[in-house]
Order: C-alpha cells, then structure tokens, then sequence
C-alpha cells in the first residue's frame, strides 16, 4: 500500500518566529557573516573539527594544546558570531576594547614591559584613596596616567566606529570585537606557551602572568554573557564577590578572603578554573559527540529515525504519541539537547499527534517530555555522562552501562503514560496509508543504524570515547553512500564540519563561568560548608535531602545550562549524599537526573516551550502537561538511593528482582500518574493504585505479589466502568 512521504510540517511564520524567541533564550542568536569574515570563521570551524579529529583519531594533542586550542577557538568564535548587544552594550565594550588596546601598548611603549606595568597598577591599587591619590601624583605616576590617557583617544574613535559599524552592517562584528578577540587569544596563547613554566611557579605567579589572569578572566566571562545572557554571568560575579568578600560574610559561609589577583590566577592560569574540568571534558569527548551528530543528521538518519518508529507503532493506541517517544529516544541518544530534539523530531511528530485527536498543549508537552530521556539514554547522553566520568574516575563505557536501564525506564513509563492517556480519551492511531510498511523501512534504512552500534560497540570494547567518536564519525560519511540521494560529497561534509562547530558554542561560552564557580567552590571550601548545610537542614533525612536537592537544581536549572547546573550542584551536593550512605554513582546520577527539571518544569522549561510553540497550544499548560508526562524524572533518584541494584550494584539476582520490580512498578506508576487503568480511576481505586505502585517499586517477590494483586483488585473494581468513544483523525471525542 502506497504511503505519503514523510516530511516536516511547514510552521507559519508567527510558529517560527515563537520558536527563534525560544531558542534565542537557550541561547542568543549569532550574526550571519558574510564576505571575508565568513571565511575567517569559517576556517577557524574547520580547523577545530580537524585538529580535534586528528587527536582523536591519529596523534594524542599534549594539555596545553588539547585544552588551548578549544578555548581559543571557541572564544574567538563567539567574540565574531555573537553581537554584544544594544547602544549601551556597545559602548561599554567600546570603552573596554580601549582599555585592552592600552594596556598591550602601555606594556611596551610606555613601560619598559608588561612587569613594570602591572607594578604600577599594584602601588596604585594599594594607595588607593584621597590621600592615596595624593600621594600617587606627587610620586611620578605620570606612566600611569600616560595608560589611563591612551584609553581615551582610542575609545573616542571605537565607540562611534562600532555604533556605525553595527547600525551599517550588522552582518559583521565590530572593531571592538576584533580587538577583544584579540586580547582573548592573546591570553590564551600565553597559556599555551608558558603552560609548563606556569605549573613550575604554581603559588608564585609573577607580574605577567596576574595581568594575563585578570584580563583573561574578565573577557572569558564576557564570551558567557553574549552567548547565555546574564542570568549565569551573574551568578560568576556572585562567586567572585563571595570569593573576595570572605570574612565579612555570615559564620556559616565566611572563610578567609582572597586579593583579586590571587584569584584571578587561581581560575585563569591553572587547571582548577576556565581551564578545568569543563574544558577538559568538552575538549576530550563533547565536542567529537557533537561532531558526530551533525554528520549522522547530515547522513541522511534523521528521517529513519522518524520512519522505523512510525512503522512500528503508528497504528495502535496513540500511535503518533509512542511514535514521538520512540524517536525521541532514537534522536535524543546523539542530539545531546533536550532543546534541540524537541524542534527536530517534534516538528514531525507533534502535528502528526495533533491530527490523531491529541489536544494541542498534550502533544506539545509530550515531545518535550520524551526528549530529555535523550539525556539518559547512551551512548552520548548530553555531555552531563562525559562529566561524570570524569569527575567519578569511572569509565564512560560504565557510565553507558549503569545509564541503559534507567533510560529503558523513563520511556517505558512515558510510552505507558501516553497509552493510558489515549485509551482515556478514546484515540486510535493513524490511517494505514499514512504509515510506511516495516520491513521496508529496515530494508532501505538499517544502515543508518550502523553508526550508533559502531559508536556503542568500540566504547564497549575499552575505545577512549574520542576514538569512538572519530570512527563513528567516518563510518556517517561511508552510509550515506548507500542511498544515491543521502551520499555526502564535499558540500555535505563541508556544511557538517561548519554546523558541528557552531553547535560546541552553546556549551562552549559556559567555559570561563563555571571554572568561576567550580574553582571558587573549591578554592573557598564551599563544598564541605555547603555539605553539611543539606545534612542539618534534612536532619538526617535522605528522603528530605533528595528534596532539598530537586529544589536547588531547579532554582539554579532557570539561569544556567543544565549540563552546567549538574556540574555545579554535584561539587555541592554529591559530598552531602555520600555522608548519607549513597553511593558515588548513584550520587551523580541523581544529581544528573534532577538537573534535566528545568528542560519541562515550570516556569522556565524551554523545551516544552518549544513544543508548544510547534503545537500552537499554551505555553504555560503545555508546560505542566509536560511536567505530569516526565515525573519519573523524579521517581529514578529515588530509586538510584534506595535500590542499588538499579546501577549494578549487586548480585545477579538482585538486580534482576530490582529490574522487574521497577519495570512492573514503571507501568503501574504511569496507570498512577494518568489516573486510569481500564478506566479512569475514582480516589478509592487511585490511592490503591499508588499503594500498588510503591509496593511494586520495591525489590522484593512478597511485595511485588501484592502489588500484583492489588492491581488486579482494581481491575475487578473497574469491571462495570465506562469506555469513551474511539476516537480518530477525523472524528471528536464524545462521551460514551
């Protein structure tokens, strides 16, 4: 039987103007280049992609150039593609890019070098004051005042230049763009090149390297505000203040104080801070994942992804909702983005659902919903499973194994839920012509899975992640060739080096922002204080302390990335949870889980912000519709504390009782959650339900035989309930 191609649905132009609000939010919109700045980025794109393909693949880069290269990169990039924003915004940076440019003149052709400059900056900022000032203008600070007068004729030609410039051309960057570029990869450099000098003089920076420290630092968080707004470059102030401001800070937060400088080499300069483990992680296995994405989408993937579920699932019960689930799973192992694989696959599966009969604002909250178990399911993960390698020593291939079953729980239950769902308002699925045969569709597209199990399997085998990477990679460009219409030549390829790139930015500019947090924390001892701050206010209470966590996560989830938010929360929180007898693992993973809140809790949830943008429903509704679709979002961690076994922790038969009783308690959770079993539950057969789930959840064969029987009890009860009308996409919903 012929079926229609399937292909996205066209939004209306107010649909995508909504949708580039919303993506605007996760993250501002870049220029678009042209003429020779196009060029330069991108050339420096594909420099990126290759030089980290070859490290990967070929030759292993040393420290300074593995994390160097990136950051240097990445920073020049965003200083180029992202504007600095409004009239004021640019003047300020204006007056900034002056100060920049004064400061590398004054360091050779006032001073006799960068040394004696930064020693007159120091007298001066140790003079400070009335008497001080005085004192500065009777003691020859004329070299001084000879660097604060070059700032001036500079910044009286920048500032009108860069407002012409950005009102004349907006497709370019401004000169004080350039410049700051300039002075960003000036520092870098710097680090790359005294790297081993550096660590030698580890507690005894000299002059040079404190005025790189603080000049770096300040232009690292300024690529985080132009990228992510300044919600997270706020809350890097905040750590810096709280770094200086020490001992006047309550008892229960204060610590001994640090001058600016010392700090600014402790987050610059070494490898606890911007050059930390954020960079290190992105460096090593997020962006050779990203890279690898973009080529399986450009392969060709992304519409088996969409056809082998649709097959599959299409005509039963809520067809088009288990479809979107399914791809959601399929997309959101490689996308690495909640956000990005609710536009992708929801601008398939929404209108798809829309049209079997869900309401707009269900089938826009249950892409979103399904879209952060991408999040969870191996082998990419985002980059949170990256960093918890990395910061738990274990090996990622570990990390993958510990993370497939939870994953297969999380959609088992959306997949329920969404069942539940149409059997309560009487939905059936789609009509045969619109749905592919198959085993035509394994037939024309299995190919396109090779990747993924070329990927999964070398990660298996004892393969670093980036050589995985690097031949998954590779082995894109080789199944594309199959289908004449999907081959990749050098276009393709070109126009997945460039996209891959750009996509590392968003993570990228988090860089400089969370070495401020991270290093702070630890610089300050935070962590322990932080530590015990949970454990006293949960009073013992792993339950209680679960919960303060969630909260924390969501709260910091609204201003920061959530990969980030998991970063940040597991340096705080982990510690508080191993002093209640968690173990490592399971720690992390609920740290990982409860920082994904945000994607669809209320009120930031841009994921399922986006959903309703493509379902033309409310955001708002949408939002908590999307919340009630993800809550064993916060079932999991319950179980990663309570039920080892759920991680591996155990023996055989442990963890096959923990995996069948969570499967069986996943089901009876969705009928809970969705208040319908055979029919819609009344409060009696509801708190049955939930005693029912809870008994099943736990890993025992007593408790599961009677939660097994108390199900059954409720389907006796609901033997005489009422079915609704099936319903199609034709046809209304109308009571029985």
């Amino acid at each position: 039987m012929a079926t229609k191609e399937l292909t996205p649905e066209e939004l209306s132009e107010d649909t995508q103007q909504r949708l580039d609000e919303l993506l605007e939010k996760d993250a501002k919109r870049e220029r678009t280049l042209r003429g020779p700045w196009a060029w330069l980025v991108a050339t420096l794109a594909a420099a990126m992609v290759l030089i980290y393909f070859y490290g990967a693949g070929v030759n292993v880069l040393s420290t300074e150039y593995h994390l160097g290269v990136y950051v240097l990169i990445t920073f020049v990039l965003v200083y180029l593609l992202y504007p600095g924003g409004g009239r004021l915004a640019n003047v300020v940076l204006s007056i900034i890019a002056s100060f920049v440019i004064s400061i590398l003149l004054s360091s050779y052709f006032v001073f006799d070098s960068p040394t004696a400059l930064y020693q007159q900056i120091q007298m001066f900022t140790d003079t400070m004051g009335y008497d001080g000032l005085v004192f500065a203008l009777q003691n020859d600070f004329g070299a001084l005042t000879w660097l604060l007068l070059i700032v001036l004729p500079f910044a009286a030609v920048l500032i009108p230049a860069d407002q012409v410039i950005s009102k004349r051309f907006p497709h370019s960057p401004t000169a004080g763009d350039v410049v700051l570029a300039m002075g960003t990869a000036i520092t870098v450099i710097y680090w790359i090149s005294q790297f081993e000098a550096l660590n030698y003089r580890a507690g005894a920076e000299n002059e040079v390297d404190k005025l790189v420290s603080i000049v770096g630092l300040l232009l690292a968080m300024e690529v985080c505000r132009r990228v992510l707004g300044w919600s997270i470059t706020l809350i890097g102030v905040g750590m810096i203040c709280f770094a200086l401001f020490g001992p006047y800070l309550p008892d229960l937060f204060a610590h001994r104080g640090f001058r600016f400088e010392r700090l600014a080499t402790a987050l610059f300069i070494t490898t606890n801070g911007v050059f930390g483990v954020m960079a290190s992680v992105l460096a090593t296995y997020v962006i050779l994942f990203i890279f690898f994405g973009a080529f399986l989408q450009k392969s060709g993937a992304g519409k088996f992804f969409i056809e082998l579920p649709l097959a599959l699932a299409g005509r039963s019960v809520g067809g088009p909702a288990k479809v979107a689930v399914m791809s959601s799973a399929l997309f959101g192992s490689v996308s690495g983005s909640a956000i990005a694989n609710t536009v992708s696959s929801g601008a398939f599966t929404i209108p798809m659902m829309k049209r079997a009969g869900f309401k707009p604002h269900v089938a826009g909250a249950i892409e979103p919903a399904a879209s952060i178990g991408g999040m969870f399911l191996p082998p990419i993960m985002g980059a949170g499973g990256f960093l918890m390698a990395e910061l738990t020593g274990i090996p990622y291939s570990k990390i993958m194994l510990y993370s497939i079953g939870p994953a297969f729980l999380y959609f088992l239950s959306i997949y329920f839920m969404v069942h539940f769902e149409a059997k309560k308002t009487g939905l059936t699925g789609l009509p045969a012509d619109e749905i592919p045969n198959w085993k035509e569709v394994l037939k024309t597209g299995w190919y396109f899975a090779l990747p993924l199990v070329i990927i999964t399997w070398l990660l298996l085998s004892g393969r670093s992640a980036g050589n995985a990477a690097f031949w998954a990679t590779l082995s894109c460009i080789a199944v594309s060739w199959v289908n004449r219409e999907t081959r990749m030549g050098p276009k393709e390829i070109w126009d997945a080096i460039q996209v891959g790139a750009r996509n590392t930015l968003v993570v990228g500019a988090t860089i400089g922002v969370i070495g401020i947090i991270v290093g702070t924390i630890s610089l300050t001892g935070m962590g322990l204080k932080f530590s015990d701050l949970i454990i006293s206010m949960a009073g013992g209470s792993l339950i209680l302390a679960l919960l303060l966590i969630a909260l924390a996560s969501l709260v910091l989830g609204m201003g920061v990335p959530v990969t980030a938010s998991y970063l940040i929360v597991a340096v705080l929180a982990v510690p508080a949870l191993g002093e209640l007898g968690v173990a490592v693992i399971a720690a992390h993973m609920i740290v990982y889980w409860l920082s994904q809140d945000s994607n669809i809790t209320p009120p930031v949830c841009v994921a399922a912000y986006a959903g309703a943008a493509i379902a033309g429903s409310d955001p708002w509704k949408t939002g908590w519709t999307a919340f009630r679709f993800a809550k064993m979002l916060y079932v999991m961690p319950v179980l990663f504390a309570y039920v080892p076994a759920i991680l591996l922790n155990g023996t055989t038969v442990e963890i096959i009782q923990a995996f069948f009783s969570a499967t069986l308690g996943t089901i009876a959770f969705s009928a809970f959650a969705m208040g319908y079993l055979r029919y819609s539950t009344n409060s009696v057969t509801w708190v049955l339900l939930g005693i029912a789930t809870v008994l099943l959840y736990w890993p025992s064969l007593l408790t599961d035989a009677a939660g097994v029987l108390l199900i059954a009890l409720i389907w006796w009860l609901q033997r005489n309930g009422t079915a609704p009308v099936a319903v199609g996409p034709n046809t209304s919903v109308k009571s029985a």
